[in-house]
């Protein structure tokens, strides 16, 4: 392999460099802004986390944000945080009938699937068969179309395949008890026949807390990943969005000492004084995350699986999604 240029020898120098065309700016409409209270010391601790667009859980994102104009979030708190998980916050008196806050009027009890549906997958490649040439065109059974990333090459121990969709790591298998499975143990054979698509739980991912099946959460209670990427959730659990930025405000706090990670006394939650839209909060930075399906992205993905220079004697030769955070970053406004 030629030796890459000092310019562009790490994941890092290949995102400084992407062209300012490349990056898609969010609109702070999908944005939450949740200000916890202070730290002991005084700090201001702050949690901006991006809602999930569709086609995935749009169902529980509407809640969210009928959560967010009632500000039903305004004083409930962090409830739990165990280590190499979880991080979840909700009403403290959520699991008593006598004592739990009111929900909304009317919001609604989401049935909506995990996954989007897919009708037809058409997978595009030049005559290199690289993957900074690669495109997946899916028509969705809602009658949606999306183009994504495939991750060629790399196996994934959860789905048949894993994929970026407009700045979101995702899967994707055959509909029905196959859908994990990958045809004559190739993740890049994909037949064009349905499929189902959906989001993964990485770290800084939020999805929504729930109690046994059929349940599947309103939107109140929600988590934020704070350690290894908890795949066996996809599915079977709603997510909703990403912290893209205060996740260490989250993953700094002390861990629960009950079962699961739950605080046994009111003194050990972090209180949340306020969660709004993005849109609502004076002063608020832009930010901008590098389109996935930009060359630079496909750039830097390869970079990941295939780093070798002084430090990386050994390149990896693949990727696993979540170990590929999609770059975010400020933008200027």
């Amino acid at each position: 392999m030629a030796q890459d240029a000092p310019a562009a020898r790490t994941p890092n120098d290949i995102v400084a460099g992407a062209p300012a065309g490349e990056w898609v700016r969010i609109a702070p409409s999908d944005l939450l802004v949740m200000d916890l209270a202070p730290d002991p010391s005084g700090k201001a601790r702050r949690v901006v986390i991006q809602l999930i667009p569709a086609p995935f859980s749009q169902g529980w994102v509407g809640n969210i944000r009928r959560l967010v104009a009632a500000r039903w979030y305004d004083g409930i708190a962090v409830v739990r945080v165990q280590d190499n998980y979880v991080a979840q916050w909700g009403d403290p008196e959520g699991e008593n009938p006598a004592k739990a806050k009111p929900l909304p009027k009317g919001l609604p009890v989401v049935r909506e699937d995990y996954a989007a549906k897919v009708k037809t997958s058409v997978l595009h490649l030049d005559k290199t068969g690289s993957r900074d040439s690669a495109r997946l065109d899916l028509v969705l059974e809602d009658g949606g179309r999306k183009t994504a990333r495939p991750m060629l090459g790399d196996r994934d121990a959860y789905a048949q395949r894993t994929l970026f969709v407009d700045g979101w790591p995702a899967a994707m298998g055959e509909r029905g008890p196959a859908d994990s499975a990958s045809p004559a143990g190739n993740p890049d054979v994909f037949p064009q026949r349905e499929a189902s698509l959906w989001p993964i739980h990485c770290y800084g991912y939020v999805g929504v807390g729930r109690n046994n099946a059929p349940d599947t959460g309103t939107g109140a209670e929600l988590y934020a990943v704070i350690g290894h990427a908890p795949r066996q959730l996809d599915r079977n659990v709603a997510i909703v969005g990403r912290v893209i930025s205060g996740i260490e405000n989250l993953s700094a706090l002390p861990r629960g000492t009950g079962e699961i990670g739950f605080y046994k006394t009111p003194t050990e939650r972090a209180a949340i004084r306020s969660v709004r839209l993005g849109s609502e909060v004076p002063g608020l930075p832009a930010y901008e995350y590098l389109s996935t399906d930009s060359r630079s992205f496909a750039a830097y993905v390869d970079k990941r699986a295939n780093r070798q220079d002084d430090f990386y004697v050994h390149p990896a030769r693949g990727v696993d999604a979540c170990n590929v955070p999609v770059p975010i970053r400020e933008a200027a406004r």
